[in-house]
């Protein structure tokens, strides 16, 4: 299977509004169900300025998507959050991978980004163990921090340094 990583068009938003009609994937996401495409499409225009979306494609279908968001303040340039969606049909066959690979490239070598974060809820085992296997560490834990069907969920904070600082800098 052939998985194509480019950048987010506006054809893209009625598949990603569709992707998320999903429970399942909705649920490890701090979005909330049902969202018409235009929420998509205002929600990433009004981040444009500080912020790269890259789509997977496989056989012309969006299977995944991948935000990164850079900070805006000065002394945090060299940080970015993300937040990545997989539709349910491909989860599984490697467009997490492929999308957190082309992002690390993308922050290690054009983006100039030394510290890549994420939230993921504690029980994504699937989640956890992609990020851990691309270097993030797991720094903390935010306590029912997000409500989803009827419960509040806890999330790990999760990390990435550029591998050429930690060589740098004595362990703390």
């Amino acid at each position: 299977m052939e998985i194509k990583i480019r950048h987010l068009e506006d054809r893209d938003f009625p598949p990603i509004a569709e992707m998320f009609e999903y429970e399942d994937l909705v649920e490890n996401t701090s979005q909330i169900p049902y969202n018409h495409s235009d929420h998509w499409k205002q929600l990433f225009q009004s981040r444009s300025n500080e912020s790269v979306q890259l789509i997977a494609e496989v056989d012309g279908k969006v299977a995944g998507h991948l935000g990164i968001q850079m900070s805006s303040k000065p002394r945090k340039k060299h940080v970015a959050t993300f937040g990545i969606s997989v539709h349910p049909d491909f989860q599984g066959q490697g467009v997490g991978s492929r999308l957190v690979d082309e992002m690390i490239q993308l922050c290690d070598n054009w983006l100039n980004i030394a510290r890549i974060e994420l939230g993921v809820f504690t029980e994504n085992e699937h989640a956890i163990a992609l990020y851990k296997k691309y270097g993030f560490d797991i720094e903390g834990t935010s306590r029912f921090d997000c409500f989803r069907r009827g419960q509040y969920g806890s999330t790990y904070q999760m990390a990435r340094i550029r591998p050429d600082l930690l060589a740098q800098q004595p362990s703390l």
